[in-house]
């Protein structure tokens, strides 16, 4: 493992010295971040403690997911991004000190995620493979993880992907980009490409093999990493396999060489299509997922001698609405207006924006001046992918500026009333509880608050 507790020169919380408010962000994440890995993460392999309480100095026994374990790659390339951003702003002093450690500490932990990944069979749509994956829970050694049927979600590979893609743009390393393609492959397998009464794909991709309804996070998260492979390979004559099956026959399995550049754009264009169809509320936000699906469970069929799974038409939206499904919502159109310049994409995150913190943001319910978030189950990670999105969508949409100011104000209140041995409360503006046992703190929660910082670090100097 990396150490990443010495933070270099980082001026501390009492720090005199005048900072920008990009900068003093990117300080914070850092402080956060380093507290996060070295209280979340250990041994060699760096298994992830779950929970963490600051009060108590006691990491929980419960091992994070590989949901829970990314958080900690999200935060650090958040940095990684925004020391790229400092330095292109004038100030490479904290790049040259930082960049090449956490860097390092990424390295780490993608070598260790190797914990998560098995391997299984897959019967598909279009296909039977072997595939090597993350499944939810942590394996006793790498690659020994379970992965068959609902021991691995696709949403789960696609925050996975999302990281990797940005790791690869941020450090060059093809390795981050293979896998990413390969996952990226394995996601898409997913896709119901199954054809309705009318020649169309049912489409939409279901939570995980294991499961038939189709959820806005197992879809809504792939839109922006398709976007971004997409503009890797612009231009470019690398081609893939695209899989389908016969709109006429509405049976025949065939396959097509295309462009990865299309491919990418193409995938990324439809999923947003399904999911802004099926799954946007009348209020403007997005619901959780369709349901009512027919078969019950996973079923196959047999097609021409050979087995595939059967089609699933899924009928009924249901809740609630998550921040992040609007989130991964919004960073898309965001990524496909910047690549294609379709009108309709800017609309579509100019409402989305307005509609988003007009449903989730309340004001003043918990203290004068502030902006309210529901922090219950994993709000504060979700919450921050929303965040997130507001960034993403500035650019086109200035009025998210107040949007995004309700975090970094949030975050500032619990940073300066409430921080303890590097580490931010639960409810950022109500602090911690007086009982110390009941203080323990969710990792991915730590982690997100960093990246928040980060990201935060890096709008003041963009925008």
């Amino acid at each position: 493992m990396v150490a990443c507790g010495d933070s270099g020169s980082n001026p501390g919380p009492d720090s005199k010295e005048e900072l920008s408010l990009s900068e003093r962000n990117l300080l914070r994440a850092m402080e956060l971040t380093d507290s996060a890995i070295s209280a979340h993460f250990s041994g060699a392999g760096m298994a992830m403690a779950r929970y963490y309480n600051p009060y108590t100095d006691v990491r929980s026994d419960e091992i994070g997911s590989i949901w829970m374990y990314t958080s900690a790659i999200e935060a650090v390339n958040a940095i990684l991004h925004s020391l790229e951003r400092q330095k292109g702003g004038g100030n490479s002093k904290l790049y040259d000190e930082h960049f090449n450690r956490y860097a390092e500490v990424l390295s780490s932990l993608y070598e260790n995620a190797k914990f998560y990944q098995g391997t299984f069979e897959l019967v598909s749509y279009t296909q039977t493979k072997e595939w090597t994956i993350y499944g939810v829970n942590r394996g006793a050694g790498k690659g020994a993880a379970s992965v068959a049927g609902i021991m691995n979600v696709y949403d789960d590979q696609m925050w996975f992907i999302r990281e990797l893609v940005e790791s690869y743009k941020l450090t060059g390393n093809d390795a981050y980009l293979q896998e990413a393609e390969y996952l990226t492959e394995y996601v898409l397998d997913g896709w119901d490409c199954t054809i309705d009464d009318n020649g169309e794909e049912l489409g939409g991709i279901t939570w995980g093999p294991g499961y038939v309804t189709k959820h806005s996070c197992s879809n809504g998260p792939m839109i922006s990493p398709l976007v971004w492979l997409h503009e890797i390979y612009q231009g470019k004559s690398d081609q893939i396999t695209h899989r389908y099956i016969d709109a006429q026959d509405k049976e025949t399995r065939r396959t097509v060489q295309v462009t990865k550049s299309d491919y990418y754009l193409d995938f990324a264009k439809k999923i947003y299509a399904w999911q802004e169809e099926r799954l946007l509320r009348s209020d403007g936000v997005y619901d959780d997922l369709m349901g009512g699906c027919s078969p019950g469970g996973p079923e196959t069929e047999t097609v021409n001698g050979k087995t595939y799974r059967k089609g699933i038409r899924c009928r009924e939206m249901a809740g609630p609405a998550i921040t992040y499904n609007s989130g991964s919502m919004l960073s898309g159109a965001a990524d496909l207006f910047r690549v294609t310049g379709d009108d309709q994409y800017r609309k579509d995150a100019s409402n989305l924006s307005d509609a988003s913190f007009e449903y989730f943001a309340n004001p003043e319910q918990t203290k004068e001046g502030y902006y309210t978030w529901d922090i219950s189950g994993f709000n504060n990670w979700f919450n921050g992918v929303l965040m997130r999105a507001y960034v993403d969508a500035y650019p086109e949409h200035k009025p998210v500026a107040d949007y995004i100011d309700s975090f970094q104000k949030n975050l500032d209140y619990g940073y300066e009333n409430f921080l303890y041995e590097g580490f931010l409360p639960t409810n950022l503006l109500v602090g911690w509880s007086q009982t110390n046992n009941n203080n323990r703190t969710e990792g991915m929660f730590n982690f997100a608050f960093a990246a928040e910082y980060a990201v935060l670090a890096r709008y003041e100097l963009e925008k």
